[in-house]
């Protein structure tokens, strides 16, 4: 009996033995089929480009200062990878729209990039007010002739916000001089570059001492056009039909009210959700018109949305 207990000891515990064993081994399997992938993923630093420039005035990477804070931006930028990713997305989608009013206003394109690091190409509102592509605040958008109401808000329409940039763009260049300053003005506004660059005794933006988000500014701006310049250098890789399209539409002009946009919509084959996507300075289902005013609405073409 005494020899039969024993015996079932001994191969309980073998047993015992070779399972812990098994179980260490999987386990131990598991670790090491997962390390590779983790020491796989690296990041990288990344060299600066000898030359860069926004709108041909080259930025004066010479200078310590200069290369650090481009350099920030760059990888910012760069290891933010999916912001980044959409940002080339919509930028196919809306470049080409905002690309021929720059060039009839005699802008440089560079200015692009302008208003990607102000909104990504949304129509948000910040903190401050400032709204739409553009991000223009009200007093600045009716200085310069855009209607804004609860029922009409243009800086919501990317081409005439477009066209409103454009106009403060050539003042500011005219003032200040260089495409820069004047990009820089756009975020702090001329009078405060203008009192810097006197108070400062200097006469070009990198030799300013600026606040955070101005100091930044025209180097986020460059980063992005460097990385949306090459892609594939910065490691984003992507195919044509990854990235967003504008529908086909047509413009129809309208100058009287227009008392429901839902039925307005359906009119013309499209929903109102439709409309809107298309139309967002329309703020109201409603159109008050009393002026008479003349309004451009742009629409999709019906097919663009159905089942292909």
């Amino acid at each position: 009996m005494n020899i039969l207990k024993k015996t079932l000891f001994i191969v309980t515990l073998i047993a015992t033995v070779v399972i812990l064993s098994l179980a260490f081994s999987t386990d131990t399997s598991k670790k090491n089929h997962t390390l590779p992938s983790t020491m796989d993923y690296n990041v990288y630093a990344l060299p600066i480009p000898e030359r860069l420039d926004f709108s041909q005035e080259s930025v004066p990477l010479f200078m310590p200062d200069i290369k650090e804070r481009m350099d920030r931006e760059l990888l910012v930028n760069t290891y933010w990878q999916s912001n980044g990713l959409l940002l080339f997305k919509r930028a196919h989608k809306f470049f080409p729209i905002i690309e021929p009013i720059l060039e009839s206003y005699g802008i440089p394109e560079d200015f692009k990039y302008l208003a990607l690091i102000e909104s990504g190409l949304q129509q948000v509102t910040s903190p401050a007010g400032a709204k739409g592509f553009w991000q223009i605040m009200k007093s600045t958008g009716k200085e310069y002739g855009l209607e804004i109401n609860s029922n009409v808000d243009e800086r919501y329409n990317i081409k005439l916000s477009t066209q409103m940039a454009c106009k403060y763009l050539l003042k500011a260049k005219e003032k200040f001089g260089t495409w820069t300053l004047a990009a820089a003005s756009y975020n702090a506004g001329m009078n405060y570059i203008s009192s810097e660059l006197e108070r400062q005794s200097v006469s070009d933006y990198y030799d300013l001492l600026l606040g955070e988000e101005t100091g930044r500014y025209l180097f986020r701006i460059v980063a992005l056009k460097e990385i949306m310049t090459h892609p594939k250098k910065y490691g984003f890789n992507f195919e044509d039909k990854d990235l967003y399209t504008y529908a086909p539409t047509f413009e129809i002009e309208i100058d009287t009210a227009v008392s429901d946009f839902v039925k307005f919509s359906k009119d013309f084959g499209i929903n109102y959700k439709q409309l809107k996507l298309h139309n967002p300075w329309l703020r109201e289902e409603f159109l008050n018109n009393k002026s008479r005013k003349k309004y451009k609405i742009e629409l999709p073409n019906p097919k663009y949305y159905s089942q292909k």
